[in-house]
């Protein structure tokens, strides 16, 4: 999982007030100016009457989120003499500001703190996100509430407390599949599916079964590890939902609609995020009524299931994510492909590991039409 380092330059010059700052800012980065100041001026700090210019190196990669409110701020007092600056290269600091001077949670904190404890550096961060931070082996943690904590914390008068990772209790496995009752070849279907790492499609009619069975894969499938479960948490921590410590070391399962769009699975946007199969890493992919897929989001599958690997370009900047969907390795996760439409079993015929599109479907079905 790679972040990366994001330094906060600040520059105070003489001239009339004003409040600039580059680097490639997005609009709610640029917003940061009016937060940054009202924040501070809530909280009794003087806001510096210079010229301030703020500068987010690198110069070229983009820069989104409210994450960099607090190291803003942090930059403009230290730099006015209103903090001491000796230790701020010590620590790494994110968290987004209310007007009122409270830090507020932010998105991708799991990922950050990888690329700050390999760096050997503390990280500052909202009290709601501390716990997830904190189940970085090794992470040295800090949970602070507004910027006023921070700033003691940096003056020396009060510390901020070193959050620990509390012992989370082992996650619901979900729906157990001891619970289905019949279904004998279908089970067979889904322990070898689990124990061997393939993907797998079920056929049949509606109210055979296949989505309560499908449901209950992730259930077999064995303890996550913990590299395993830090990935995934990870990649989870980025999308729109956020992570929950409470899901910590559960498979993911995720059952995106037929609706959903190319870029909804694979990932994308001006500022590229994993899409459902790389949220889906280590768990199970779901896709109920496969038929309905449009074509050009079934051809999406076909990439990632040769390389192992998702890159999403954009005209700034690229990036790249492991997927979730697997056939053949052990580290990413099953998938599971579901089609109801044909009334009757069709016998679809393919490689081992291999996804099975659209027109391969319709062209079985049509064939057994025939023959009958």
């Amino acid at each position: 999982m790679d972040a990366p380092l994001v330094t906060v330059e600040t520059h105070l010059a003489n001239g009339l007030p004003s409040f600039t700052i580059v680097g490639l800012p997005e609009a709610e980065v640029k917003e940061a100016k009016d937060r940054v100041r009202a924040a501070l001026q809530n909280a009794r700090f003087e806001f510096p009457a210079r010229h301030i210019t703020v500068n987010l190196a690198p110069a070229d990669l983009p820069k989104e989120s409210g994450r960099f409110d607090l190291p803003i701020a942090l930059g403009i007092l230290a730099a006015s003499g209103q903090v001491p600056a000796g230790d701020l290269a010590a620590y790494e600091f994110a968290g987004e500001l209310a007007l009122t001077g409270e830090l507020r949670p932010i998105r991708g904190t799991l990922a950050m703190m990888c690329g700050a404890s390999r760096d050997g550096r503390a990280f500052v961060v909202p009290h709601e996100n501390a716990p997830e931070a904190a189940l970085v082996e090794g992470a040295k943690v800090y949970a602070a509430r507004t910027v006023l904590e921070v700033c003691a914390h940096l003056a020396g008068r009060e510390l901020l407390p070193l959050c620990r990772a509390a012992p989370v209790a082992a996650p619901d496995p979900g729906p157990d599949l001891a619970d289905v009752k019949g279904q004998a070849h279908a089970k067979r279907a889904l322990e070898i599916t689990a124990a061997g790492e393939h993907s797998l499609i079920m056929v049949g009619p509606p109210g055979a079964g296949k989505t309560m069975l499908a449901t209950r894969l992730s259930g077999i499938l064995p303890p996550m590890t913990q590299q395993e479960a830090l990935c995934s948490a990870a990649l989870q921590s980025l999308g729109s939902a956020g992570f929950d410590v409470r899901n910590w070391r559960r498979r993911p399962f995720r059952a995106p609609h037929h609706t959903a769009s190319g870029v909804a699975l694979v990932g994308g946007g001006s500022n590229p995020r994993p899409g459902e199969i790389s949220l889906a890493m280590h768990g199970v992919l779901f896709l109920d009524e496969l038929p309905e897929f449009t074509r050009n989001v079934l051809e999406v599958l076909r990439q990632p299931l040769e390389s192992g690997r998702v890159t999403v370009s954009r005209r700034r900047a690229a990036g790249g994510v492991p997927r979730g969907v697997s056939a053949r390795r052990g580290n990413e996760s099953l998938s599971v492909w579901i089609s109801r439409t044909l009334q009757r079993q069709v016998p679809l015929h393919a490689r081992p590991g291999c996804a099975l599109s659209q027109q391969d479907i319709r062209a079985a079905g049509r064939s057994h039409r025939c023959a009958d």
